[in-house]
């Protein structure tokens, strides 16, 4: 018995030692980060008004694009692969996170948004996270597998600091990292980094965009025994998953797909941004407006349609979300900067108004619905973007968010954003991956083996 309390005691002591270690270790990330944040967050909302007052600047997108391209040719080293570097450093470490990257990516987000391009912030914010978390993790001499704790804890404290969201951004860092697993040893300081994070983002006295969800779910059913559930609400809510899910599919494919097809037709690499940027104006000029740049938060006029607007009746267009998936993954699959969050949040909640509006259903729940689903169902991460829901959009939808997040997760495939993405548990118990295989890898292979396919019958 005395060996045993030994052991007990000592277990508690090697815990209480660990929970101290990673609050020492979380609280500098989580200022660091969250103060960057804030800075990043000023600045974007700054050249995002900006570009507003002087709407000839979208014209310059294309130099603006040859000068992104050339800082990294320069400059940034590894930078380049971005998010999926982070998450190879996570997983096998190599080089690091080079200390660049953290400004580099601000400032050419910056440059994006200031210039009109299509993207998001969340991208930004991570390798924010993941630089500072490296240079903290060097300057204190942690060993390679503290690195990689510091790391995640540096993602859920950018993802945190810039959605106003740390739960989030704590389940989010744990649950990206490889589809299917959650990497509960981490929880710790990715939690304490994530809620310094959020709080320091506050301190500096910026606030996030508000959601209100105006539906009070009625009580009656047509089921016996079945009272507190809206059934039909249920079934549309499951269509409507679907369709985020296959959304999500659409997006990252897309991305990749343009990516592969502007590096086919240039050979001349800087040409490749150049020829984006001219794409975004000649697909402005052919939607005739600019509602489906930048962001998508804020109202370039009166009427625009936004993020805001898709939760109310009227407040998109049918295929709103299709443009904005169009233009998101021709400025991101060329090569500009920033992050593909904020987009698939557009993309999600215009989805949901106009499905809302096909099915009889109420609008801004389904905006709301649709914000979080195409999120998860693009990161593979349905248990973050169900509790995303819970802290935007409040608790009583809880399980709305949870049948859209996990329908939409199964639907949007083994596809992702994030190419380095492991697949740790299959979403299909038969289907065919190979160890520690990454998303990348498992399209790569599928497609390959398609390509002999049609090559055996001549197709």
């Amino acid at each position: 018995m005395d060996i045993q309390n030994k052991k007990y005691s000592s277990e508690r002591l090697q815990i209480l030692k660990y929970v101290l270690k990673w609050i020492a270790l979380s609280i500098p990330v989580g200022l660091a980060v969250g103060s960057s944040v804030a800075f990043f967050l000023w600045l974007l909302t700054s050249a995002i008004f900006f570009r507003f007052s002087h709407t000839y600047l979208l014209y310059l997108l294309p130099f603006a694009g040859v000068g992104i391209h050339f800082m990294y040719k320069l400059w940034g080293k590894s930078s380049e692969k971005g998010n999926n570097l982070i998450m190879d450093e996570i997983h096998q470490p190599g080089g690091g996170v080079p200390p660049q990257m953290g400004p580099l990516v601000l400032f050419t987000t910056v440059l994006t948004h200031l210039f009109g391009g299509s993207a998001g912030r969340e991208g930004t914010a991570v390798q924010i996270g993941g630089s500072i978390a490296q240079f903290l993790g060097n300057w204190f001499k942690l060993s390679k597998a503290d690195v990689k704790t510091l790391l995640m804890a540096g993602v859920a404290a950018g993802f945190g600091a810039v959605f106003g969201t740390p739960l989030t951004g704590a389940i989010f860092a744990i649950e990206v990292i490889a589809l299917g697993k959650l990497k509960y040893n981490a929880i710790v300081p990715c939690l304490f980094a994530s809620l310094v994070g959020d709080f320091a983002v506050s301190a500096w006295g910026l606030s996030h965009t508000r959601y209100h969800i105006d539906f009070l779910e009625t009580k009656a059913s047509f089921l016996v025994g079945f009272s507190h559930w809206d059934v039909v609400l249920i079934l549309k809510i499951i269509i409507a998953s679907v369709a985020f899910g296959l959304v999500s599919y659409l997006f990252a494919t897309l991305v990749h797909r343009v990516k592969s097809v502007f590096t086919s037709l240039f050979k001349t690499t800087w040409l490749i941004p150049f020829f984006g940027g001219v794409a975004i104006i000649l697909l402005t000029l052919l939607v005739g407006k600019p509602d489906y740049l930048s962001l998508g938060v804020d109202a370039e006029y009166p009427g625009a349609i936004t993020i805001v607007s898709a939760f109310k009746a009227g407040g998109a267009d049918m295929f709103s979300w299709l443009w904005k998936t169009i233009f998101t993954t021709v400025t991101l699959g060329t090569g500009f900067k920033g992050g593909e969050v904020t987009p698939l949040f557009y993309i999600g909640a215009t989805l949901g108004n106009t499905l809302a509006t096909l099915m009889d259903a109420p609008v801004s729940l389904f905006a709301a619905l649709g914000f979080i689903a195409v999120f998860a169902g693009a990161t593979n991460t349905p248990l973050a973007c169900t509790f995303m829901g819970v802290e935007l959009f409040g608790g009583e939808y809880v399980l709305f968010f949870a049948i859209a997040c996990f329908t939409a997760y199964f639907f949007s495939g083994h596809s992702g954003i994030y190419s380095s993405q492991r697949i740790g548990v299959p979403k299909l118990a038969d289907a065919e991956i190979k160890e520690n295989e990454t998303l990348k890898d498992f399209t790569d292979r599928n497609e390959g083996f398609l390509k002999k396919k049609l090559g055996k019958y001549n197709i």
